[in-house]
């Protein structure tokens, strides 16, 4: 969609569809894989991934609050029926867990050398404190100056330069490119090590099934539910609890079962949530939708 929203800023008809961008989108992360076979070899590119996301920041901010102002005033109410009010609220909170997943990376760069714990620790403290004030900041000062007439992909909402806004959509897009490569890493090496299969070929089964169904978010969601939530909320406690069984009190247990029990049910809830939306979009758009 970033590529498209390029498009549209500079052209006003829409010749190229969205398939074929997210095919451009594929052949750019391909290329990447080709030239930085391993994570080792990012190395840089971590920085420039940096670079780029405060670029990003930096912009959509000062974007949002620069046409908060001037903007009449906005609905703030949900629309929708209030069945779908909560089906979707439910999914956003499974693709919120799956989008801030990413905090994994710290937490394992955080691993490389002693004192581990601590070290992991502390990159924890500064992941949900200081590292998610960008993410806080973009989203709420977004709604304030757009309201629910706000697009998905919020750029699309605002006005100003064009070079720069621009420059913040390429900045996604190059870093986007740099952070699926960083996750996608490890399944390039399981089809090559497992099957024979290199990495471009996972590359170009998951660009094909995104452009033939551009609505893959809910599939997002969807993997939220029944990955994310499990793994990162379920199995910790879990854990904690056998390795700790004799030296915590029966406060501290009930505390772990209670988050088990919260984050098993929305699992559950979530994937309900998210097989709807699948559905429903499945009804509404056809295969290779122009979106």
């Amino acid at each position: 969609m970033i590529l498209q929203a390029i498009y549209i800023t500079f052209r006003d008809e829409n010749a190229i569809k969205l398939p074929y961008f997210i095919a451009i989108a594929g052949f750019t992360c391909g290329l990447f894989a080709i030239c930085i076979p391993h994570l080792s070899a990012l190395r840089i590119w971590l920085g420039v991934s940096t670079f780029l996301s405060l670029v990003y920041i930096v912009t959509a901010v000062s974007f949002f609050l620069r046409n908060g102002i001037k903007a009449p005033p906005r609905d703030y109410s949900i629309p929708g029926t209030h069945t779908s009010k909560i089906f979707t609220t439910i999914g956003a909170s499974a693709s919120l867990v799956f989008a801030f997943n990413t905090g994994m990376l710290p937490e394992i760069q955080a691993t490389l050398r002693p004192p581990v714990v601590s070290n992991m620790m502390k990159a924890l403290y500064f992941q949900f404190s200081i590292g998610v004030l960008p993410l806080y900041a973009i989203v709420f000062i977004g709604y304030w100056a757009f309201g629910n007439g706000a697009s998905s992909y919020l750029l699309n909402s605002v006005n100003g330069p064009v070079w720069v806004k621009t420059s913040a959509y390429i900045s996604a897009f190059l870093q986007s490119v740099i952070a699926l490569h960083i996750f996608a890493s490890p399944m390039y090496e399981y089809p090559d090590t497992g099957y024979g299969i290199k990495g471009r070929g996972y590359i170009i089964i998951t660009t094909f099934v995104s452009a033939a169904l551009p609505f893959l978010g809910d599939f997002m969601s969807l993997t939220g539910a029944i990955s994310t939530f499990p793994l990162t909320f379920i199995l910790a406690d879990c854990m904690y609890l056998v390795a700790k069984k004799h030296k915590i009190n029966s406060l501290q247990k009930s505390w772990h079962w209670l988050n088990v029990s919260f984050f098993g049910l929305m699992a559950v809830v979530a994937s309900i949530a998210a097989l709807r939306h699948i559905v429903v979009h499945s009804n509404i758009y056809h295969i290779f939708a122009d979106m």
